[in-house]
Parts: C-alpha cells; structure tokens; sequence
C-alpha cells in the first residue's frame, strides 16, 4: 500500500514567484473583518499582508482574515513586530502563510526568524497538532510538518544601513524565501526620507537584487507604491514581490477623489 505524498497545501505566491511571475500585494492596516478578503481577491492581488508592526491589529481579526484569505486563494502573509518567537508561532498557528520580520540587520537574525517558522531540522517550532491551514485535517505529524514546512513563507525586511551592509549575509540563510525591501525606512535611515528616486536607493535595491539572483532568493519592493516606473524598472531586473500600498492610503484616496467630484 502507497501513502498519497501529494501536497494538500498550496502556496500561491510561492507558485507564482517560483515560474518567474511578479506578485502583488495589498497591506492591511485598518479592516478587521474577512471582507478585506474578498475584496483583495476582486481586485485581483495575488496576497494580501496584515501588518501588525504598525497598527493594532488584533490576533483573533489576523487569524480570520488569514483563514478567509486561504479559501480565496489570497496568499496571506503576517508582518510580526519583531523576532518574538512565541507570537510568531501564535501567528502561523491562526492560519498565516508566511510571516515578514521588519528591520532584520544580521544573518544571525535571519536564521532566527526561519528556526521560528520552520519545524525540525531547519527550525524549531513547536507542532501544534490539526493546523488552520489544512482545515483542521488529522494527518500524520511529519505529514503536518512536511504540508507546513512546504509552503510556509519566510520573508526577512531589511530597511536600515545596517541590513542593507549585511545583505548578501542575509541572503546565503537557508530557509529565506524573500528578502522584501522596506525603502520607506531605509531612506530614513539614509538620510533621505521619502525620496525614492535617489541613488542611494536605486544603489540598494541593485545591491539587493544581485544577493538574493546570486543565492536563488525572492526579491521583495516595499514602499514604491507610489512610484511605478521604479516598480517597472526593478521588475525587469528580477524582483518578483510588489507592495503596492495599504487599505488606509486606498480608502483615502478614494475618498478625497470622491469628493473632488462635487467641487
């Protein structure tokens, strides 16, 4: 008798990243209820990212969206607040599909987020038995282990001068998936805020770019929302994950393009 070795667990992003495709994402800040799921997958985003670094998101309202976002196909991906390995955990165990840790700076910090994601032996994560992700199946635990492992995401932000030196470091970590830059911060911390079009940028996403083609990892853009021929531009050259903005900035924009209607 054969044991069925087909994997249950699909990660889209993953997928997509994998046949070269770009991804989209939308970040949620404000909705707390799984309409944002829907709406996500209306508009056509590939995934969507619950940033619980910068807002008050509860963990109850993330675990629903994430369980709502799976039945989509919506890829959800969580943004933790820091390298806490306990609500990391609690995070992947209310149905996340991956998890991106803000500001990583060191390879040593990388390492820790994969060994907070993945089961033994490239991480250490406690097995939590019948997991969201799978519907609640009874399956064998190296099956649940092997399902998870699979298609479970780690996505590491560097964002400071200090990650940015230490990237092709970062980039040789097994276990990474994505290196997803955070230009907002990163050009904060280079004493350029809010101007994207500036060479330090450009020279960091180039530098980024060629650590992770050089050690088969994903490429990430974060903060160039707002910027679409820098988008254009560094997909070409071989990002793959695009952070197009937060339900905040959207629902603002189309409130104040509403209103200018009646002007």
């Amino acid at each position: 008798m054969t044991t069925d070795t087909t994997p249950l667990l699909r990660n889209h992003v993953k997928e997509k990243l994998s046949r070269g495709e770009p991804v989209y994402s939308m970040t949620v800040r404000l909705v707390r209820t799984v309409d944002v799921a829907s709406i996500a997958y209306t508009a056509g985003f590939d995934s969507v990212y619950i940033d619980m670094e910068h807002s008050s998101f509860p963990l109850e309202a993330a675990g629903q969206i994430c369980l709502a976002c799976n039945h989509l196909g919506v890829t959800p991906l969580v943004r933790v607040p820091g390298l806490d390995t306990a609500f990391i955990a609690r995070v992947l165990d209310s149905g996340a599909m991956g998890i991106i840790v803000p500001d990583v700076q060191t390879a040593e910090a990388a390492r820790a987020a994969v060994a907070a994601v993945k089961h033994a032996p490239l991480g250490n994560r406690s097995l939590a038995g019948a997991a969201p992700q799978l519907n609640f199946q009874t399956l064998p635990p190296d099956r649940v282990v092997r399902e998870l492992d699979d298609a479970s995401m780690v996505v590491v932000m560097v964002e400071s001068r200090e990650g940015l030196d230490a990237v092709e470091e970062i980039a040789q970590v097994p276990g990474v998936d994505m290196i997803l830059v955070g230009a907002n911060d990163l050009s904060v911390d280079l004493g350029i805020a809010g101007k994207m079009d500036d060479p330090q940028i450009d020279a960091a996403f180039h530098r980024v770019i060629a650590a992770c083609r050089a050690n088969n990892k994903h490429i990430g853009l974060g903060g160039l929302g707002n910027w679409p021929d820098l988008i254009r531009k560094y997909l070409d050259l071989g990002a793959g994950y695009v952070s197009t903005g937060n339900d905040i900035t959207f629902l603002s924009a189309m409130a104040a393009q509403k209103r200018r209607q009646f002007d």
